[in-house]
């Protein structure tokens, strides 16, 4: 019998806890969203830079360190801060032991450079050997004050949600509470950069051919909060 009053007293006790978890506050569940487009004004580019021969002669090459030179030299004489301007990959670094196993070996290195100006970037290419670019290729990029323009947008969005349930509520003669619940969800698009012509810039065939600068129509970034929101209804 005590196991019996036991049992019936635990299962009393369990659906009171329960009863007290529920919430029977009237809400409302409403969401709100704000977007933009902004246009990239941070480009990442990598350059590949590679030995040749003078004519086909394999005792005039055109040093490694000769092209990187160069390339240091028009960096600094764009305006560019040398920390724009690194090493890309670490294979690089092996081109001092190749070379001493083989004197023939053509050393090449791959750089990033990072640009807010593609004007200045063409001054770049064009001060660089031709014939000592094997490629260059756009990277990435990205918007320099895109923290910024993120946390405008979900206050935007909170906003839009707040005054939408605010007008809905009203409508029913009831007032707007304070939030119980926010939830965020982003749709960020970074579209890759499209080329009009061809998507790399190859090596010259000879040296009075110049390397064209690319052709890029930048599609904008995208950025679009949504904010779910659950207020109480008074």
């Amino acid at each position: 019998m005590k196991k019996l009053f036991a049992l019936a007293f635990v299962a009393l006790f369990s659906l009171s806890a329960m009863a007290q978890q529920v919430d029977l506050r009237k809400k409302i569940t409403v969401t709100g969203s704000a977007e933009t487009e902004v246009t990239p004004d941070i480009i990442y580019i990598t350059i590949s830079l590679k030995e040749y021969l003078k004519d086909g002669n394999s005792k005039k090459k055109v040093e490694i360190t000769t092209l990187e030179n160069q390339l240091y030299s028009a960096v600094q004489s764009a305006g560019l801060p040398k920390e724009n301007l690194t090493i890309n990959n670490l294979s690089s670094y092996t081109a001092a032991a190749e070379k001493k196993k083989n004197p023939d070996y053509l050393a090449g290195k791959q750089y990033r450079l990072k640009v807010t100006d593609l004007n200045k970037w063409n001054a770049i290419i064009g001060d660089v050997d031709a014939k000592g670019i094997a490629y260059t290729n756009i990277d990435s990029y990205d918007y320099s004050k895109i923290e910024a323009l993120k946390k405008e947008l979900k206050i935007k969005a909170l906003k839009a949600a707040k005054e939408k349930a605010s007008y809905l509520v009203e409508a029913l003669g009831d007032q707007l509470g304070s939030v119980i619940d926010i939830q965020e969800i982003n749709n960020e698009s970074y579209p890759q950069p499209m080329y009009r012509a061809n998507a790399m810039m190859v090596r010259a065939e000879s040296a009075d051919m110049a390397a064209p600068a690319p052709e890029i129509d930048f599609k904008k970034i995208k950025l679009n909060y949504t904010m779910n929101t659950v207020f109480e209804i008074k």
